[in-house]
């Protein structure tokens, strides 16, 4: 039975809204309702636990170990390298310092000591025997003193070439020579202005001063042996061999002994002229004289000596 005022719809019974939707809403049973269900998300699984195997733990920690100790050999050697490279550097540094000092000390001009000076002169005369032409070694003429005092000329016949001190010497010289490291032996032949007379001369070269003076020491005093003559054919000299020597001598100057021998162009021995004869002839003064001033031109010393170690500006 209906009241008065009242309306006439029957009464709903309000429910709870569900826990799972805020305010009640969207109401339980429709469609959003069931889409909120399906988007639970499920709790996440707990990991089980894995007993590790010790032989791969062991492996594992051999393989670190092998690494780490290759990584600090490698700093290590990279160390020594580092090492080695600086040093290296510094002796290469120090080097090219040093050179460079030298070179600008010894490229500065500066004065030649009294020694210095003195080693030149005997360096210069040393080499003249292969710096020198064989026509300065061996003048073509040489000029000597005559009878009466006259002007005369030796003219040279020939030269010959550049044998062993043994070769060119008698056996007693040549032994001792080469006992002192005797080089070679340079020769030539002469002629007196009238060509009555012929002179061979020697040069023997030795090492040094020394050895020559060691040389001369131990030459026996005898005039019958010395340097072997030279003949040329068709010349002055061609009659002239180890019998027509009448005399054997030699001058010692610098590193050279300067040998010399003379005889008659005719071809006269030595056994056949008298000793008084070859006392009293021009024979021996021109051999003498043709002699001496090859040694001397050898053995002078140079005109100009350096006064400083680049010419004479120091």
């Amino acid at each position: 039975m209906s009241m008065p005022g009242r309306s006439q719809e029957p009464r709903r019974r309000l429910k709870a809204p569900a826990s799972g939707a805020r305010g009640g809403w969207p109401p339980p049973g429709s469609r959003a309702s069931g889409a909120a269900r399906a988007r639970r998300v499920p709790a996440p699984a707990v990991p089980r636990r894995v007993r590790p195997w010790p032989a791969a733990s062991r492996d594992r920690a051999a393989a670190e170990r092998a690494v780490r100790a290759t990584l600090e050999q490698g700093v290590r050697f990279r160390a020594v390298f580092l090492l080695l490279a600086g040093v290296i550097l510094v002796i290469a540094m120090t080097n090219v310092l040093v050179g460079a000092a030298g070179l600008v000390h010894e490229s500065g001009s500066r004065r030649l000591t009294p020694a210095e000076q003195d080693r030149y002169v005997k360096d210069e005369i040393a080499g003249r025997w292969r710096t020198w032409p064989a026509t300065l070694v061996f003048p073509t003429e040489l000029q000597y003193v005559g009878l009466g005092g006259a002007q005369q000329y030796a003219r040279r016949i020939g030269m010959a070439p550049e044998v062993p001190c043994r070769v060119g010497t008698d056996t007693p010289v040549g032994t001792t020579l080469a006992e002192q490291g005797c080089r070679t032996l340079l020769r030539a032949t002469y002629a007196d202005q009238t060509s009555t007379f012929v002179v061979t001369v020697g040069i023997a070269v030795l090492g040094d001063e020394e050895r020559r003076m060691a040389a001369t020491s131990r030459l026996a005093v005898d005039d019958r042996v010395g340097v072997r003559p030279v003949a040329f054919p068709g010349t002055a000299s061609a009659l002239f061999g180890a019998a027509q020597r009448q005399r054997n001598a030699w001058i010692g100057v610098g590193p050279y002994i300067v040998f010399f021998t003379a005889g008659y162009a005719d071809g006269r021995t030595r056994e056949a002229v008298a000793p008084e004869e070859i006392l009293h002839s021009e024979l021996w003064p021109v051999a003498q004289s043709v002699a001496g001033r090859i040694a001397r031109a050898l053995g002078d010393e140079p005109s100009a000596v350096p006064r400083c170690t680049q010419g004479n500006v120091c």
